[in-house]
């Protein structure tokens, strides 16, 4: 019998665990039957499609909604006993910064809210807004907000940090500081949980990915197990003269075709035997590469498979 991560790790040690839990908004059931651990240390990004659940669960998990069924443990006890208690940090979408005041007092009030605060120059720093503490939080660009909610989910010793899509209008030098950061907070035994759709981060980041379609979990373990589970390749090649694209849709075990001049793009569930035919059919491909899916590619493997066997 194989060994989960969870039964490895073993429960005691669970910082968060669903349990069967479903919520439903009318018709619409957003999250179906989970159950998941996550445990310290862990950076853990949850990926889906629009529609997925992610924010649902993470909701569920921060105590916003309640389950119609199932169970949801934070440090043992209730979403809304562990926050009370400290240990959990949350950068969130939805809801808006207070507009009249400058960002030290905002980062301030929430230091002096936390029951374990930071000094209020480290949690500036940290975040990379002491240049703008200064200016009021209304007149601060999409970026500086991520960067000022940042700051407010670290205000104090979290056990737990809970972002959801956290990076978004970042440029790239804000993005890159801020994921060395979250590196920092898990090697310190933080648990990091994510939700992204930048798939590129997920894969760089996360030693753990969880993916989710239509509330339920499709896959859970490292990038590297998920690009494997998606059971495809990526074939790579240039075709010298015209490109007969119906010979190349004919190739067996294709699952993708991608032309782009006479670059050949394939994801095959057999690339040996996918490249034979290629050659089979007369043709003499230069600059042949194969390889592993990229995780988005993966993700989108995944999630495609779900969909036609659910529509069956």
């Amino acid at each position: 019998m194989t060994t989960t991560a969870t039964e490895a790790t073993g429960a005691k040690t669970a910082v968060v665990r669903f349990d069967q839990v479903s919520k439903a908004y009318g018709a619409v059931r957003a999250v179906d039957g989970l159950t998941l651990d996550l445990h310290p240390g862990e950076t853990v990004a949850l990926l889906g499609p629009n529609g997925a659940g992610k924010s649902s669960t993470l909701d569920l998990l921060l105590g916003l909604r309640t389950a119609d069924s199932g169970s949801v443990r934070v440090f043992g006890t209730t979403p809304q006993g562990a926050i009370a208690a400290g240990r959990v940090g949350a950068m969130l979408q939805s809801g808006g910064l207070m507009e009249d005041v400058t960002v030290e007092e905002l980062v301030r009030l929430a230091c002096e809210l936390h029951p374990r605060p930071y000094p209020v120059g480290e949690v500036l720093s940290r975040a990379g807004i002491a240049q703008i503490a200064d200016r009021m939080v209304n007149k601060l660009s999409g970026g500086q907000e991520q960067r000022v909610r940042f700051a407010l989910a670290t205000a104090g010793a979290n056990d737990l940090i809970v972002l959801d899509e956290p990076t978004t209008g970042m440029d790239v030098t804000a993005r890159q500081a801020f994921w060395a950061t979250m590196r920092e907070q898990a090697e310190q035994g933080r648990t990091v949980l994510f939700a992204t759709h930048y798939l590129e981060e997920a894969d760089a980041i996360a030693d753990r990915v969880l993916v989710l379609h239509k509330g339920r979990l499709l896959a859970d373990g490292t990038a590297a197990e998920i690009k494997a589970k998606a059971g495809a390749r990526r074939i790579s090649f240039e075709l010298e003269g015209p490109v007969d694209e119906a010979a190349l849709r004919a190739l067996p075990f294709l699952s993708a075709l991608d032309i782009t001049g006479n670059r050949v793009r394939i994801q095959s569930h057999n690339a040996d035997a996918t490249v034979h035919a290629v050659y089979a059919l007369g043709l003499y491909p230069r600059e042949l590469e194969v390889a592993g899916l990229g995780l988005e590619q993966a993700f989108v493997a995944i999630t495609e498979a779900e969909e036609a066997r659910t529509a069956c």
